[in-house]
């Protein structure tokens, strides 16, 4: 019986003679497929100029030309660069090598979503994205921090106020920065768990935790205010933005793995996480400063100050130039810290068979 083989968000059937990612057929010309398979079959051995010669093209005289635009066309489909290889090797002079780990499904039996290789992974996309998020919430506590302090960092009893607000603000924003990564990161983990070639899975579960996590945290923190001080804010991020935001970070993802660098992969996941960002601002919700700007004008003798950042984009407070441009920082550092760490973490050791 054919067999069939995993890799990446890929599943090449060789039986049925299709190569899918995310249940779509992605084209490939009966010479290139041969070529993929050959190489998969091969997985993280060299395969020599005259073998494919001899088992693709069968002894039909052919250039190095044809071998080389095989390839090239491999690697485009496939999301792959020749600089930055993630699937195909080139071994100069010699040939070429499929370097991404593979798994061999061997009938309907083999379920993907209950293979040993699978965990690993799964343990890797949630806690690589956790940290991922913890990163973006300490650059982001750290530059409101400095720019909501009252007072300045110095000697004296408003030096301790201003170090205070600074403190406070760091270790707010990246426990709220870890919470939500980590309902972001298990959705991804658990869709690539169940669903690797589905992108839609991953959009659909990177949502879904982030909307549980926004939700439950708003729950929280509306009743912890209510009972320390007897009233809370109403407006806070909540279910809309986590399931946004989250919805982004899958989406994101899904298309930092076909960009052909680790470079390009964050830079892109940085966009589509700052265009969420600013559509949830456009749309009303309030990211991590319009939560922080929220509780400063709720509350008398709040310390915060946040005239500092509406000067910096021409305002004199927090208006509406503030409110979009900030959240689309802010959910463009969340995304592509969330999306290169899980990166990262892909292209680790955990992933070699």
């Amino acid at each position: 019986m054919p067999a069939s083989f995993t890799f990446d968000r890929f599943l090449l059937d060789t039986g049925d003679r299709r190569l899918r990612a995310g249940g779509q057929t992605v084209e490939l010309n009966t010479r290139y497929f041969d070529a993929l398979t050959l190489l998969v079959n091969e997985q993280g051995r060299l395969v020599a100029k005259e073998r494919f010669m001899a088992e693709v093209w069968a002894g039909v005289p052919v250039t190095d030309e044809a071998l080389t635009q095989c390839i090239k066309t491999l690697r485009r489909q496939l999301g792959d660069s020749a600089s930055s290889p993630r699937f195909i090797e080139t071994v100069p002079k010699h040939g070429y090598r499929f370097i991404a780990p593979v798994r061999e499904i061997d009938g309907p039996s083999s379920s993907p979503a209950l293979s040993d290789e699978r965990w690993p992974r799964f343990v890797a996309t949630a806690s690589a994205g956790t940290i991922g998020g913890g990163v973006a919430g300490a650059i982001g506590g750290l530059i409101y921090g400095f720019a909501s302090a009252s007072q300045p960092l110095q000697g004296g009893e408003g030096g301790v106020g201003a170090i205070s607000v600074l403190l406070v603000l760091l270790c707010v924003t990246l426990l709220v920065a870890v919470i939500g990564a980590a309902g972001v990161s298990l959705g991804i983990a658990a869709a690539q768990l169940a669903r690797p070639q589905s992108w839609r899975w991953t959009v659909a579960a990177g949502a879904g935790g982030g909307l549980i996590v926004g939700a439950f945290g708003k729950l929280l923190g509306l009743d912890a205010f209510t009972l320390l001080v007897g009233r809370s804010p109403g407006g806070i991020t909540g279910a809309a933005e986590g399931a946004v935001l989250g919805g982004a970070a899958g989406l994101a993802l899904v298309l930092a793995m076909r960009a052909p660098s680790l470079r390009a992969g964050a830079a892109l996941a940085g966009a589509v996480g700052a265009a969420a960002g600013a559509a949830i601002a456009v749309c009303g919700g309030r990211l991590m400063l319009g939560s922080l700007e929220l509780l400063a004008h709720g509350f008398s003798g709040s310390k915060l100050r946040l005239d500092q950042i509406g000067a910096a984009f021409g305002e004199g407070g927090y208006g509406p130039v503030t409110r979009t441009v900030t959240a689309a920082l802010e959910g463009g550092l969340f995304s592509a810290c969330v999306v290169t760490a899980i990166l990262i973490a892909w292209r680790g050791p955990i992933r070699r068979r």
